[in-house]
């Protein structure tokens, strides 16, 4: 140990990140102290890392906190993640920023502050690439002073900004590729609520838990879009069809334009969503390289509508991974397996239910003969606590009907999960 250079004790002191342990290693011998002062990087003050960080009072917290980074002198990577406290002093972050910036590259913090703190102002110039911040405020920007020339991924939870100081951010950041907007809460003039938003070097979004009446994202080379938790009257996704991944998670909206972004989608997750009119199937059948689809817990505006097998054989032939889980009913079950297509470079699919019926075994039979060189099958089934004889009996006639499959495609791995 006493031969090993400075500069690798100060990158294992990195590697630990948790503020309490960094320390504690560093009080080993006066080598690891000096790594500790002029090679630390990394340096992480979690509420979860260590429990006795809920015994102290904010002021002594705030001094551990200053104390410890202004001992070292090369940070590159600073979180503060305290969940219990309810405000730091201004001074206090200001101070810490000011010490940092010339050499942070990652920054995450979600402590709220009085007054509230103006990172833009302290951070811009300087050489951040990651940017994470909860529980704050964005005003004022000006993208010719506040400017973020190295700034990569910038994620913003519970953060009130304007859509127009949100559009100055992104112009302030020509290199951004990566946004997180998680239960933003949007400042505007009026009742309408309408967000647009327009970057040309995004390449990742992610959007949690907001609303909004009118939500326009203009972006050239988007690849990955997430939306989760929102209720938006419209969505309109505006690209050049760089889009490979698109998720959606528990959303309701009503009108829903892609346009041409589905070209090149490789991945589409749908869950917890209910699909109005037959405007998303078209769009979504537009996707011929589509490699993995999930509709989990989806609803139809038309009770009688399904994606059938034969739109899914036909329109998504590089298909390899299929998810699907909905209500069956007896119509639909029986248009959905109409047709002779087959799927065959699907080789692992997952089914669902949210109510058993004695169709579903049909149904799954359906799905393995027209999958011809499928390798693994999961079912995912949930069970009432309060279960009817008649249910009794569907889920033994089920059983019976998987046995038999089982026996007949023996070379598929079926796997059952009950909830």
């Amino acid at each position: 140990m006493e031969r090993l250079p400075v500069e690798v004790i100060g990158n294992i002191l990195s590697r630990l990140g948790a503020a309490r342990d960094v320390v504690i290693a560093s009080a080993t011998c006066r080598k690891w102290r000096e790594a500790f002062r002029c090679h630390l990087r990394t340096l992480s003050f979690n509420s979860d890392d260590w429990p006795s960080y809920h015994d102290l009072t904010t002021s002594q917290l705030e001094i551990l906190i200053i104390q410890t980074v202004f001992q070292t002198t090369g940070l590159q990577d600073l979180s503060i993640l305290i969940e219990y406290v309810d405000e730091f002093s201004a001074s206090m972050i200001i101070a810490l920023l000011m010490y940092t910036r010339e050499t942070l590259r990652r920054l995450c913090y979600n402590v709220r502050t009085t007054p509230n703190v103006n990172i833009l102002e302290i951070c811009g110039r300087q050489k951040l690439e990651t940017l994470d911040i909860a529980h704050s405020s964005i005003t004022g920007v000006e993208p010719n002073y506040q400017r973020f020339s190295c700034l990569r991924s910038l994620s913003l939870s519970d953060v009130s900004i304007s859509a127009l100081d949100l559009n100055l951010l992104l112009t302030a950041c020509p290199k951004i590729e990566n946004l997180n907007l998680i239960d933003p809460e949007m400042a505007m003039s009026d009742t309408h609520v309408t967000v647009e938003l327009s970057c040309p070097t995004l390449k990742s979004v992610y959007i949690e838990a907001m609303g909004l009446d009118k939500f326009i994202l203009e972006v050239d080379s988007l690849e990955h879009l997430h939306l989760k938790d929102c209720v938006l009257e419209l969505f309109e996704l505006v690209g050049k069809g760089t889009l490979k991944q698109f998720k959606i998670d528990d959303v309701t909206v009503i009108h829903l334009d892609i346009g041409e972004a589905l070209e090149n989608l490789e991945v589409l997750d749908i869950s917890n969503f209910t699909i109005i009119g037959p405007k998303f199937c078209q769009m979504m059948s537009r996707s011929s390289k589509l490699r993995s689809l999930r509709l989990w817990d989806v609803l139809f505006e038309n009770e009688d509508e399904i994606v059938d097998l034969e739109t899914i054989a036909v329109c998504f032939p590089l298909l390899s991974h299929l998810s699907l889980s909905y209500d069956l009913i007896d119509r639909a079950v029986l248009c959905s397996l109409q047709g002779s297509s087959k799927l065959e470079n699907v080789i692992a699919m997952e089914l669902g239910w949210t109510m058993i019926t004695e169709l579903f075994s049909d149904w799954v039979e359906g799905l393995l003969k027209r999958s011809p060189n499928l390798r693994k099958l999961l079912i995912h089934g949930i069970i009432s606590d309060a279960k009817t004889q008649e249910e009794y009996t569907m889920l033994a006639n089920f059983t019976s009907s998987i046995v038999q499959l089982m026996r007949k495609y023996v070379h598929v791995d079926f796997r059952i999960y009950y909830e």
